[in-house]
């Protein structure tokens, strides 16, 4: 994670631990669904742990093993340690982020960490280097009498607001802060749009180490949040008829310090390996959605009007596309894809999404010219004639998007993508078969 305040040897983190008087430490890791697990052992168990002699029950993690095949390992990467600035006594937690692996020390091919470095293997393979940008959003609501979340805030805030009227602005600040001592290089923190939304924008990093920051960054969210007496959430849409939290990703690769997205010749300043990597996200956009926008309740954000994108197209001046181009270039060229949501398994989501532009590399597939104009406000007849395809509307509708893309399942390997189809079709089923409140104000006394 590149975490420069913190050691990142086995030897260094022993040394410090007993030095700083480190009591426990956290070995974390991800299950299929995007949700962070951790065991947590006392210190004196660190040197067996950083050896990899950490066991723990595969079969109760979703989407990992059956019963009879049940123990895994954890093998922690000495390269994320950091401690936890907050608790009784700060500084007495340490964290190392972990991958899975099975009894005899091989890759699991269920642990979405390993999933991510097949493909940022691929693309070393290939010369590159990923360097992914998040742009994490989420809300700040209050509790109840009993500690309940609920979706009520006092904020009245909209984009870049300040105090008073941004009721948030203190517990943002001290997640930031939190988020600077764990070594997180801060670039911007701001009120969004919605009513008690936020965004906290940090530094670029590689494809791996900028999962392990968003894991890190979610749980530091929900925490300094709790000690507000507040509930974060990054639910992508908790309030209807407001706007939805995202997560733009932006992207750009690099050949050691130079970005192989630059150019001088052209106009755009675009390269041609810029241009094929948005060709092969642009092909295979609809059938990464399910990973990127995992839940039900991701689909009631992808809706015109809210700066979420609809429809299948790039951009070089607009914030309706799914694919903008930001106006920076020379070593800031990137690309910004900008329907993925804060509730997605970060390292699958990266992983499909660096594989699908990879692919277009490899295939130097052309996206066609960018759109400048507003795509929400253009008929469908102006949208077919200019070949725009729509995203899917609904998770089940991602789903067999998904099913349909072959490159997908070779990205997320057998494994995870079986696991992940089938906890998410569930989902689908079991959303699909309730009868929710809106139908019955709609249809109980009118039919």
């Amino acid at each position: 994670m590149n975490l420069e305040l913190f050691p990142t040897t086995p030897a260094e983190i022993l040394a410090y631990c007993k030095e700083r008087e480190v009591r426990f430490v956290r070995l974390q890791f991800m299950d299929i669904p995007g949700v962070s697990k951790n065991v947590e052992i006392p210190v004196r168990q660190l040197e067996k742990a950083l050896d990899g002699q950490i066991l723990f029950d595969g079969s109760s993690i979703e989407g990992f093993v059956r019963i009879e095949e049940s123990d895994m390992q954890l093998r922690p990467d000495p390269a994320t340690f950091h401690v936890l600035p907050w608790g009784r006594n700060p500084g007495e937690v340490g964290v190392l982020i972990c991958d899975v692996v099975d009894p005899d020390g091989n890759p699991f091919d269920g642990c979405p960490r390993t999933v991510l470095r097949r493909v940022v293997d691929q693309a070393a393979e290939l010369g590159f280097t990923p360097m992914l940008g998040p742009e994490p959003e989420f809300f700040l609501f209050e509790r109840d009498a009993q500690g309940a979340p609920t979706v009520n805030t006092r904020d009245r805030g909209t984009y870049f607001d300040l105090g008073p009227i941004d009721r948030g602005e203190a517990c943002r600040r001290d997640i930031v802060a939190a988020l600077e001592a764990m070594g997180f290089e801060i670039e911007a923190s701001h009120h969004e749009v919605g009513e008690g939304q936020h965004e906290i924008d940090f530094r670029y990093d590689e494809a791996i180490a900028t999962a392990d920051k968003i894991a890190v960054f979610k749980n530091t969210v929900r925490r300094i949040a709790l000690e507000h007496e507040l509930h974060a959430t990054f639910m992508p849409k908790p309030v209807n008829g407001r706007a939805g939290s995202g997560m733009h990703v932006h992207q750009s690769l690099f050949k050691g310090k130079h970005n192989a997205f630059e150019a001088t010749d052209n106009e755009l300043g675009l390269s041609p390996t810029a241009l094929h990597y948005i060709g092969g996200l642009l092909q295979h956009a609809r059938g990464m959605m399910a990973v990127t926008n995992p839940l039900v309740n991701s689909y009631k954000r992808m809706v015109p009007g809210h700066e979420a994108p609809t429809s299948v197209v790039w951009s070089t001046k607009n914030r309706s596309p799914l694919i903008r181009i930001p106006a920076r270039r020379g070593t800031g060229t990137r690309v910004e894809l900008r329907m993925p949501d804060p509730s997605c398994n970060p390292y699958l989501a990266f992983a499909v999404m660096i594989g699908a532009g990879l692919e277009g590399i490899r295939q130097k597939l052309d996206p066609g010219e960018p759109v400048n104009k507003n795509i929400f406000t253009m008929s469908h007849r102006e949208k077919r004639r200019l070949r725009i395809d729509e995203l899917p509307e609904n998770l089940g509708e991602a789903l067999r998007m998904l099913g349909k893309d072959p490159l997908m399942r070779t990205l997320l390997g057998d494994h995870a993508y079986h696991n992940y189809v089938e906890a998410r079709s569930m989902a689908w089923q079991e959303y699909s078969r309730q009868v929710h409140p809106w139908e019955l104000e709609r249809y109980l006394a009118r039919y």
